[in-house]
């Protein structure tokens, strides 16, 4: 028979362990929620709720990971696609089909402007892919995109919707340039108090449910304010999805094309997943704190695609080789 606190923990880790999972139920308690309540009142939660999202996965990031001089040409590679071709996909889309939907618009560029999250790490981890430089890769392209969404943004859908980007800065600056220092100095501070194996084996694990549960928390948040305007224009439901096929497709397209041509498969696999997944914890608390409920809600349905596709990508891979050497690293591995 579990002990209590064990079945709390599996509890507690829940979320994060079956995160489309999760995602999908969020989507369906915020949409019943927001067609009986009103939870516009409950938008200036957002923001907290985002330095909750933030805060934990910035546990663990150290200096020499993200300014050392290694994985020269593969980072470079990750960022000219990510700051590139990426937004370039993001505002031809955009222009063509959200043009009119200018919050939708919003959410799908923020989306394409935050490159990598903890999940590029965890699945080049899985398929094999080269860990030190997904490391790197989610570190620096996290701060270029913190300082250069911005200005993205202004380019990109100024014209559509209004773009203030002192304030857009100042957001960004409390979503991730703070947490992300905070979560640096609270690794030194843990490692000075405990040892590594300790940080490893009792702390970590539990940093990714604090995050999964503040997605959580957001999801039903937007989409509870979005509820009522799904009902009344499902087309939007419709347009924003295929938006996000068409998009994620492109990037996938991008990045095996890339990867073949330039590397190794196992920095291959490193590259293709620092460019399809996207930051869309960080994402979605900026869309909601900086545009509004609708720019939250078109990063959320990206969730609902983006690891689903990845988790498809490892298989796929191994299976066909689509990286070159699929079959051969598979049987490697078995």
């Amino acid at each position: 028979m579990q002990q209590p606190d064990s079945m709390m923990r599996r509890l507690f880790c829940w979320p994060s362990q079956n995160i489309s999972l999760a995602i999908f139920i969020s989507l369906i308690i915020g949409f019943v929620a927001g067609l009986g309540l009103d939870t516009t009142p409950l938008k200036r939660f957002v923001l907290p709720l985002t330095f909750v999202i933030i805060y934990p996965s910035m546990i663990g990031f150290r200096f020499n990971e993200i300014f050392g001089r290694s994985h020269g040409k593969l980072l470079a590679a990750a960022m000219l696609v990510n700051f590139t071709l990426v937004p370039g996909v993001a505002y031809l889309l955009g222009t063509v089909f959200l043009a009119d939907s200018p919050q939708l618009f919003a959410g799908l560029a923020i989306a394409a402007l935050l490159p990598t999250s903890n999940m590029t790490i965890s699945f080049t981890m899985m398929s094999g892919g080269n860990v030190p430089a997904s490391v790197k890769m989610t570190a620096i392209g996290l701060l270029l995109g913190s300082v250069l969404a911005p200005w993205y943004l202004y380019i990109m859908v100024g014209r559509f919707v209004p773009v203030d980007v002192l304030a857009t800065m100042k957001t960004v600056g409390i979503v991730i340039l703070t947490p992300l220092v905070l979560g640096m100095l609270t690794y030194r501070y843990l490692l000075q108090k405990y040892s590594p194996e300790f940080f490893q084996k009792q702390v970590k694990p539990v940093l990714p449910a604090v995050s999964a549960w503040g997605v959580v928390a957001v999801i039903i948040l937007s989409i509870s304010m979005n509820s009522q305007a799904m009902v009344s224009r499902p087309e939007i439901l419709v347009r924003a999805l295929a938006v996000h096929l068409a998009f994620y497709t492109a990037n996938y397209t991008i990045a095996v094309l890339v990867g073949r041509r330039f590397f190794s498969e196992k920095d291959a696999l490193s590259l293709v997943y620092s460019i399809v997944l996207h930051n869309l914890s960080i994402s979605i608390g900026l869309a909601a704190a900086a545009f509004g409920p609708d720019a939250a809600f078109m990063v959320s349905l990206a969730i609902l695609i983006q690891g689903q596709a990845a988790a498809w990508f490892v298989k796929l891979n191994r299976r066909y080789g689509i990286l070159g050497k699929g079959k051969v690293l598979a049987e490697g591995k078995a």
